[in-house]
């Protein structure tokens, strides 16, 4: 027993542990998961390679079972899972995986939509004919061998590798603690940089750049921005952005569908279409009536129809921004150099493969100049046989057997043992006239040869030039145009670039819902016309608010709870004049509390103009407009507002404008702004107007260049006042009467400055719209009760009314 526990070690489980995982770990890293930076290939990659060479499966010989293949390669050097062999074979088979595949594949090998290949039973591959590069002189003891995993064979440790494969072709892999991801390139550019390397040097990465411009995808695409690419190249890491190739045509109904013909390296066809199905089908994309996937063997092409009033540019904008069609490819350029993981610049990638490119010529050169100083050797026995051939012959004769001819012949004519023998293997038909003027003549090549190798191996600028004529006729044989295009100065898409400008009509729901449609929508009628219905909204919403904006525009959403959101004009979906439009919730992260009380369209957040905020008990607030240029998807506070008020308004001001504020019960105040000073966003503003008790504020306007105020109250009258009928006073007053309520004509609801030349959009809690001439509301008093401005069905009301600036009218 004693013997027995004598052999047991203690030790402690973190010691164990920690020194099997690294084991691990390093295991991993060197021999599974990370690329040779000389050949570009992990150890499986690499013994695929060579195991279809050991079986003779070059270009030009007939295929073989992928099955055999891969038992061949199971069996004599990996012996891991065959689904591992297998899987490696058919993505150096793929032509939308590797830019220049390596393996020529007969049968199902998997497709762009993520289709699975057919079993290893029936397919058939053979090595590529550019594979060929990876395994030439394989046999001239150009690379080092190893031990197969039982010590029964031997394999490469690394490829010859006359093709920059780590670059055409690129790598990705996760190894323990670290990844890598290189992309492919074009062969003729890598080839280009490689030999303006080799002419100099200390060449700096940006002229390499001039040679290799980007990497290069099997699958097209186009790269958007150069930032990545070069930081990439610099630094061994960076982010490149890769989009679909898209186009948009026209049919002849005039209708437009959106082609696209070249996805991002490794998107998955049928996954996008599945995602864009699933956009369209939850209204996060509009304007899409149809998908299909017309792709065949003539190249790939997905079509997506547009509805008639889908705009294809806007659309196209956010698939890139919600799908793969638009990617961003991480790169990161790690890989083994002598056994040791390093992230590395293009530059040192270049450098290392064209190390291990001079390393193998010298290999090679030392091989090939051994065999031609044996054969010298042995054509100088020859030479001196047939010199002295009858002698040579008598003495053989005289021998009485072959190893004492072969001393004989040894000391008789000074030869070495190799001589010797090659006289005694040599045939007779060689003593022929024209056969010794052969050996003759092949005597003088090999010494040429011989001489010439010992110039190469003398030489680095000889050897330099070799590599030089190799990689060019590399480029000559399987150079090719470039697939991936490059924009250089992109910078962040703006959707204003391909949208028309235009004025549009934006309307909000009682419950939230928005909308927008051209101004030209409406047609004038005359003042008290019945109008005609605007949007098409349930029986318990109705359109509260409704103003007019550039689609180039943001738009500020200020809401009642004193908190700001902000949206392009653009991105607020378009609708028939009847459509019900989209819940603002959909497209602004408000809380459901909260409702909007007030917009402001902005073209740009600048330092020279302010917001001012009104709210119901009368505070006013001013604060400058470019605070607001951050604004954050949930929202950010606007104003401070106290206990039981809400924000009634807010307008943009130059900081010199009047102001006036205008109370449900029909008063109406006049201050310069310049009273109320500028406040931090979070400030809670002074007192702009003192309320009686049962009044409060329902809006304000900024004066400009308007002469008239027009009010309206919600029971359909209203009437427009001279501007100068408002004396000015300071803030914080009662203010004045702009017009009388009463039972008959209802409470003050909205006020505006406008001039003749303006149009008038009125918009009922019922969905009813009219849209008249301002210059047929007659100008009256301050202490007047107004007109009709439009008849209202029984129940209905005015919900909100919006100006129309004489640029933005347009008649149907």
């Amino acid at each position: 027993m004693s013997t027995i526990f004598e052999k047991i070690v203690p030790i402690t489980l973190e010691e164990e542990m920690k020194s099997s995982y690294i084991d691990y770990a390093m295991s991993v890293i060197v021999a599974r998961a990370l690329p040779d930076v000389r050949d570009g290939l992990k150890p499986v990659h690499r013994r695929v390679l060579f195991g279809m060479h050991e079986l003779g499966l070059t270009y030009n010989k007939p295929y073989k079972k992928s099955a055999r293949i891969v038992g061949e390669v199971l069996g004599k050097y990996h012996p891991h899972g065959d689904s591992a062999v297998y899987d490696t074979m058919v993505r150096m088979v793929q032509d939308f995986s590797l830019r220049y595949p390596l393996v020529d594949g007969q049968g199902n090998f998997g497709s762009v939509d993520g289709d699975s290949p057919a079993a290893m039973r029936y397919t058939e591959a053979r090595l590529a004919r550019i594979s060929e590069e990876m395994l030439r002189d394989l046999d001239k003891n150009t690379v080092d061998f190893v031990p197969n995993f039982d010590d029964t064979l031997q394999e490469p440790s690394v490829l010859p590798a006359y093709l920059p494969n780590l670059l055409v072709n690129g790598a990705s892999g996760i190894a323990v603690g670290m990844a890598t991801n290189i992309p492919p390139h074009n062969l003729s550019e890598v080839i280009d940089g490689l030999i303006a390397l080799i002419d100099n040097p200390k060449i700096t990465p940006e002229d390499i750049m001039k040679h290799i411009k980007a990497p290069d995808f099997p699958t097209g695409g186009i790269i958007y921005g150069y930032e990545g690419v070069r930081e990439a190249y610099l630094t061994g890491r960076g982010k490149i952005t890769i989009r679909a190739r898209a186009n948009i045509e026209t049919l002849k109904n005039d209708r437009e569908n959106i082609v696209i013909t070249e996805l991002p390296y490794q998107v998955n066809k049928a996954s996008l279409i599945e995602k864009i199905a699933d956009l369209v089908r939850n209204q996060k994309i509009e304007g899409i009536s149809n998908i299909r996937d017309e792709s065949d063997r003539d190249g790939m092409r997905i079509v997506i129809e547009m509805k008639r009033d889908g705009q294809p540019a806007v659309t196209l904008n956010q698939l890139f921004k919600h799908t793969q069609m638009q990617v961003t490819f991480g790169v990161i350029m790690l890989a083994l150099v002598n056994g040791v993981p390093k992230v590395l610049t293009l530059k040192q990638t270049m450098e290392h493969f064209l190390d291990h490119r001079m390393d193998v010529l010298i290999r090679r050169t030392k091989f090939e100049l051994d065999a031609a100083e044996r054969r010298a050797h042995i054509l100088e026995g020859y030479i001196i046989a047939l010199d002295n051939i009858d002698e040579v012959i008598e003495t053989i004769k005289k021998s009485r057997d072959v190893e004492t001819a072969k001393r004989n012949l040894m000391r008789k004519f000074k030869l070495s043992e190799i001589q010797a023998k090659a006289i005694l293997d040599m045939r007779l038909q060689r003593l022929t006239g024209l056969e010794r003027k052969k050996i003759e003549d092949e005597y003088k090549e090999t010494i040429k040869l011989i001489e010439k190798l010992k110039g190469i191996l003398a030489s680095e600028k000889k050897r330099k030039q070799i590599i030089k004529e190799e990689l060019l006729a590399l480029k000559e044989r399987y150079g090719d145009e470039r697939r991936t295009e490059i924009i250089y100065d992109y910078k962040d898409f703006s959707l204003e670039d391909i949208i028309a400008e235009e004025d549009v009509v934006v309307t909000i729901s009682h419950r939230g819902f928005i909308k927008r449609f051209p101004v030209s929508g409406y047609r004038r009628q005359s003042r008290g016309g019945k109008g005609v219905t605007g949007a098409g909204t349930k029986d318990e919403d109705f359109i509260e608010h409704m103003f007019v904006a550039s689609t180039h525009h943001y738009i500020m959403f200020f809401t009642d709870k004193g908190k700001c959101y902000w949206l392009k004009v653009h991105e607020i979906p378009e609708g028939g004049r009847t459509a019900k439009g989209r819940s603002i919730l959909n497209l602004i992260e408000k809380s459901k509390e909260e409702k909007i009380a007030a917009f402001v369209a902005v073209k740009e957040f600048s330092d020279d103009k302010y917001v001012v905020m009104v709210t119901e008990k009368g505070t006013i607030k001013k604060t400058v407009l470019s605070a607001y240029s951050n604004i954050r998807r949930g929202g950010i506070n606007a104003i401070n507002l106290a206990d039981g008020d809400n924000l009634v308004e807010a307008k943009l001001s130059d900081g010199n404008n009047d102001i006036i504020i205008g109370t449900r019960n029909g008063m109406a105040i006049r201050f310069n702004e310049k009273d109320v000073r500028d406040m931090g966003r979070t400030a809670t503003g002074v007192r702009g107007i003192n309320l009686a008790k049962d009044d409060k504020v329902i809006g304000m306007i900024v004066v400009r260049n308007a002469s008239t105020l027009l009010v309206v109250t919600n029971k359909g009258y209203g009437k427009r006042s001279e501007l100068d009928d408002y004396r000015l006073t300071r803030r914080g007053g009662k203010g004045i009467i702009t017009i009388k309520t009463s039972e008959k004509n209802g409470k003050m609801i909205a006020m505006k400055e406008v001039n003749d030349t303006d149009e008038l959009v009125i918009i009922t809690t019922k969905g009813m719209v009219i849209r008249q001439a301002v210059k047929d509301i007659r100008i009256m008093g301050r202490n007047t009760q107004g007109v009709r401005l439009i008849k209202l069905n029984e129940g209905d009301e005015i919900a909100d009314i919006a100006r129309v600036a004489p640029e933005e009218n347009g008649e149907e």
